[in-house]
């Protein structure tokens, strides 16, 4: 027989007042700042509306490219790559190139016609590639995004057929940022690329993201622009043990535009490392309520969460927390050691953020069939004679 019980237990006690900064002012049409450990939104402006989000796509090619690819094959471009507008490496149909090497002349550069080869070379076409970077992002959690373009341009292609969001970009770049070959590519200065094939021909490109020498602890990631989209930028950064990601997505037109982005960027950044630390919320074995046990000779068992949890918070956000705690208050034995006897809900405010198990810190063993038989007539004796005779 085992009894529930439901009790909350608050984890601080803050008495410090902090005043928060005020929220940033972006001009981006749809923007967000996440934790870059645990992809929570931390701040967002219009951040899962659908937007066009041109050469930021070349984020999802990249890390599909990482992980289906070969770095060391010879890539032979073909006509179709050859022919892709600018920017571009400008590629001539038949020249070879080394996988790897297109990565970095895409990412550093942003050159659309290494988007194709690469797409071509692994996906088969650049239709199926497309395919296969939609069915990745889904699997990502980046459920609002379509991709029908390795490259972002959008010209040729319908909103329907390739866009994304605010929100899903910055998850996309979470996932590419877990990959240690993609950071490295991401964060070269400049690279010489040889060509295998173009008469001695050799690419030199510099890294376009004046995020990596503008802000402090800058790791990157991809800018885009298109008429469509306007100015884009995915970016990353880390400070201690702190990572933040943002995304700002149509920032602007123009010249204006092009400096927009990096303010906004810049805004989010700022207001994310002033207003957001990583604080320990709950600790592996921390004590939660004792469970009543029944036919052992351990009257309780104590209670301790699985694991811990700590996550980027904001003060405000701190003083909402507490512990939801659902627990079996009376079982009988016997209890193993590490069974799970309930949840532990952590919550901000309304919403859950986290699920921890609660389990047994100790065993009991059932009694024997001598001890139970003591028990009981232990139980008997101690029992009212006027109940007795009832």
């Amino acid at each position: 027989m085992k009894k529930l019980f439901i009790y909350m237990t608050a984890l601080f006690l803050f008495s410090q007042t902090a005043y928060a900064s005020e929220p940033p002012s972006v001009a981006a049409k749809g923007a967000v700042l996440i934790d870059g450990e645990s992809g929570r939104v931390l701040w967002g402006k219009n951040e899962t509306e659908p937007l066009t989000m041109a050469s930021t796509t070349k984020i999802m090619t990249a890390i599909l490219v990482l992980e289906e690819g070969n770095p060391d094959d010879m890539i032979t471009v073909s006509t179709t790559a050859a022919k892709s507008p600018q920017v571009r490496m400008n590629l001539t149909a038949g020249e070879q190139i080394r996988e790897e090497d297109l990565l970095y002349a895409m990412m550093l550069k942003s050159y659309n016609d290494a988007a194709v080869a690469l797409a071509e070379q692994v996906g088969g076409s650049v239709d199926e590639f497309c395919e296969k970077m939609t069915a990745k992002a889904k699997e990502i959690g980046a459920k609002d995004t379509i991709f029908g373009s390795p490259n972002g341009l959008d010209g040729h292609l319908t909103f329907e057929q390739h866009h994304s969001t605010a929100k899903d970009m910055a998850l996309i770049a979470r996932y590419a940022l877990q990959n240690d070959k993609f950071v490295e590519i991401i964060n070269t200065p400049s690279v010489t690329l040889p060509m295998k094939g173009g008469e001695g021909k050799q690419y030199y490109i510099t890294n376009q993201d004046r995020f990596l020498q503008e802000y402090q602890g800058a790791m990157g990631v991809k800018t885009g622009y298109t008429n469509k989209a306007g100015q884009c930028f995915v970016g990353a950064a880390k400070r201690d043990d702190i990572m933040l990601i943002t995304t700002v997505l149509a920032s602007g037109w123009g010249k204006e535009g092009r400096e927009q982005k990096w303010k906004d960027t810049k805004a989010l950044m700022d207001y994310g490392f002033e207003n957001y630390k990583k604080e320990i919320i709950a600790e592996k074995g921390q004590q939660l309520k004792p469970t009543t046990v029944l036919y052992s000779q351990k009257q309780s068992v104590p209670t301790v969460l699985s694991e811990g949890f700590e996550g980027l918070f904001s003060q405000q956000e701190l003083d909402k927390i507490q512990i939801y705690a659902t627990q079996i208050g009376e079982m009988e034995a016997p209890v193993i050691k590490g069974e799970k006897l309930g949840t532990a809900e952590i919550m901000l405010g309304s919403s859950c953020i986290a699920k921890i198990d609660i389990i047994a810190a100790e065993g009991a063993e059932r009694y024997t069939l001598t001890e139970m038989l003591e028990y009981l007539a232990k139980k008997w004796t101690d029992f009212p004679l006027d109940e007795k005779l009832k």
